[in-house]
This record gives C-alpha cells, sequence and structure tokens, in this order.
C-alpha cells in the first residue's frame, strides 16, 4: 500500500523517511540523518544520491565545519513531500478505521504476511 502511493514518483520507503525528515526545512547533516534512519552511511548516501537525482534534495558543505555536507529539501522535493503527505495520511487514517474493525484488521495483517512471505520467496 504505501510502496505503491510512494512509486508513483519513484521513491522507496527509506526515501520517503529521508525526504520526511528535511521537511522541517533545516540543513540536517548526513552523520544525523544516517543515525536517525538507521542505516549505514553508504546506504544513507544511496539514499540521498537517488533523492539529489530526481532533485528533491540538495547538499551543500557547512559553512561552520567545512567536513560536514548538510542535506536541503528543494522546491520540487516540498512539493512532492506535500502531496505525499496528504495521501500518506489517508493510508494512515484508513488503518486506524480497520482497527477498529476487528474483522478489517485481521484481514489486513494477513494480507501484510501474505506480502512479506512472498517477497522472501522471490529472492
Amino acid at each position: 500500500m504505501l510502496e505503491s502511493v510512494l512509486s508513483q514518483h519513484g521513491l522507496t520507503v527509506d526515501q520517503w523517511r529521508a525526504l520526511d525528515l528535511l521537511a522541517d526545512g533545516k540543513g540536517h547533516p548526513m552523520s544525523e540523518l544516517a543515525a536517525t534512519l538507521v542505516v549505514p552511511g553508504a546506504t544513507l548516501t544511496k539514499i540521498m544520491d537517488k533523492l539529489v537525482d530526481f532533485s528533491y534534495v540538495y547538499r551543500l558543505v557547512d559553512d561552520e565545519d567545512r567536513r560536514r555536507v548538510l542535506a536541503f529539501m528543494s522546491d520540487k522535493g516540498a512539493a512532492v513531500h506535500a502531496e505525499l503527505t496528504a495521501a500518506i495520511s489517508a493510508l494512515e487514517d484508513e488503518f486506524l478505521a480497520c482497527l477498529a474493525d476487528s474483522d478489517s484488521f485481521v484481514a489486513m495483517v494477513s494480507q501484510l504476511s501474505e506480502d512479506l512471505t512472498g517477497d522472501r520467496r522471490g529472492r
């Protein structure tokens, strides 16, 4: 579900999480992003490279500490973030509504389990 919404903009869940962290409009050091996303530095570099390729994010050397690189969300990234935030919020509302209905919740968890099992078999 989430993946299909994100894939409309070519994003993965990890790329979305990075974009969402940058939505506060502040520049974030790459090391901070890696720690927050709980990914190794090399993985974060790949995530950020793709976001830069899409022009959703840009990186600058920190003026105060030239050893650090800061990541910022671009205007294009902010527009995509706003659009996706609305769609993801709707998904969250749907999920919470399913929690209120136990039959729907069980069906959703079963579907998730099948999706995960299918992913493992496909590898």
